[in-house]
This record gives C-alpha cells, sequence and structure tokens, in this order.
C-alpha cells in the first residue's frame, strides 16, 4: 500500500456530534426568535431534515421557517448562519490525529476525495486542523464531479502517481464511497457510523486508530 484517501463527513468528522452541537448552539443564538419553540424539537426537525447531510440547508430552513411560522427571522438568515459557525462545532472522531501521524511516520501518501460545497468543506478541514496531512484534497464542487462517479478517484490516483491496487479507500457510504472506490480497482474500508454496513467493504472498522493495522498489515502481505 502506497496510500491511502479519506472521505471527510462521517469519516474524519464526526458529523452526528457535530451537528447536534450545532443545531443547539444556532437554537440559542436565535433564542429570541425561536423561543416559542422547544429547543429539542427544534434540533430534532433539523436533524431529521437534514437527512444525514443529503439535504442542502437551503431546503432545510425554507422547511423549518414555514413549519414554525417564523415571522422575522428568514431561511437565508439561518442558512448564512449554518455556513459561517458550523465550523465552530466541528468535532474529529477520536484519534484522528494519531491515526494520520502514524501512517505518515510509514511513509504512506495522504488524499481526501469529498462531496460537498467548497467554501463550506474548506471551513470544516481547517477547523479540523488536517490541511497539512492531505495532497490531493479534492472537493466535488471545485472538481465539477462528486462520487461516486470514478473520474474523481481518477484524478486523485493520478495526483498521486499511485495505481488503483496500491491504494485504499476510507469512508462511511457504501455507494458513494465502499462500491464506488472498489469499482475504481482500490481497497475499501468502511468507517462504521450509525450501523451502517457494507458487505462490499473490503475491511470494517469502529476506530480510526485500526487504520495503520490494516495497512501494515496489507504491507507484509504484498
Amino acid at each position: 500500500m502506497k496510500a491511502v484517501f479519506f472521505d471527510l463527513d462521517g469519516t474524519l468528522l464526526d458529523r452526528e456530534t457535530s451537528i447536534n452541537i450545532f443545531a443547539e448552539n444556532q437554537y440559542h443564538r436565535y433564542y429570541k426568535s425561536l423561543r416559542h419553540i422547544d429547543k429539542e424539537l427544534y434540533i430534532y426537525r433539523f436533524i431529521e431534515l437534514d437527512n444525514g447531510g443529503m439535504v442542502w440547508k437551503d431546503k432545510v430552513y425554507q422547511q423549518l421557517v414555514k413549519e414554525f411560522k417564523l415571522m422575522d427571522l428568514t431561511w437565508e438568515e439561518l442558512l448564512a448562519d449554518y455556513v459561517t459557525q458550523f465550523r465552530h462545532s466541528c468535532t474529529p472522531f477520536p484519534n484522528l490525529n494519531k491515526m494520520l501521524n502514524s501512517l505518515k511516520k510509514m511513509n504512506i501518501k495522504l488524499g481526501m476525495i469529498t462531496n460537498g460545497k467548497e467554501e463550506f468543506q474548506q471551513y470544516t478541514i481547517d477547523a479540523l486542523e488536517i490541511e497539512d496531512y492531505f495532497d490531493p484534497i479534492l472537493i466535488s464542487e471545485k472538481e465539477g464531479i462528486k462520487k461516486p462517479n470514478p473520474k474523481i478517484f481518477e484524478k486523485a490516483l493520478h495526483h498521486l502517481q499511485v495505481e488503483p491496487d496500491q491504494s485504499i479507500f476510507v469512508g462511511d457510504n457504501p455507494e458513494s464511497d465502499i462500491n464506488a472506490a472498489k469499482q475504481s480497482g482500490m481497497k475499501s474500508i468502511l468507517k462504521k457510523t450509525n450501523g451502517v454496513i457494507c458487505d462490499n467493504a473490503d475491511f470494517v472498522i469502529d476506530d480510526l486508530k485500526e487504520i495503520p493495522i490494516i495497512i501494515r498489515a496489507l504491507s507484509v502481505s504484498n
């Protein structure tokens, strides 16, 4: 193994924890406008409408404004708050830096492939303070292609000048991460989140600290 590529949300970023922290903080920031709504209900509906990040927040906030009959707060204001403030709630999974440092000491090349809006994903990467570990960092909006399109995997491999069978991809989504990576010829590691299982993954982990162990084993076997 010469290279490890990572997804961001749900893989390096503990998105569930982060989104809960953000929603609670947003409720308190706009308490004067939201105080007629139970805090737990606001958090619950925000997370439910967000659908694990599959729904962009313009739609989420339009629905919340309508549903909660918000008269003095617009969805645009709430969206702008999300874009600028979410970074302050970003929470990494345990052992993130320890794992990355271990791979670096093994002379493993590291890359990132993440779907999402460029500015927002960059804010998250900055908040986690991990940018210097990765080259390349491919963000779908900037690249004009997104997972599971194989072209974004091919671009990452080409950048590091490594073959697919010399690389492994770590992600939490069975389709856009695991199956897409395997179709590109890469091995795959599923970061188990919220009980999601993928039978196609070569490896399944609960904790990021397991990744260097897998890479060492693969390097020996090859």
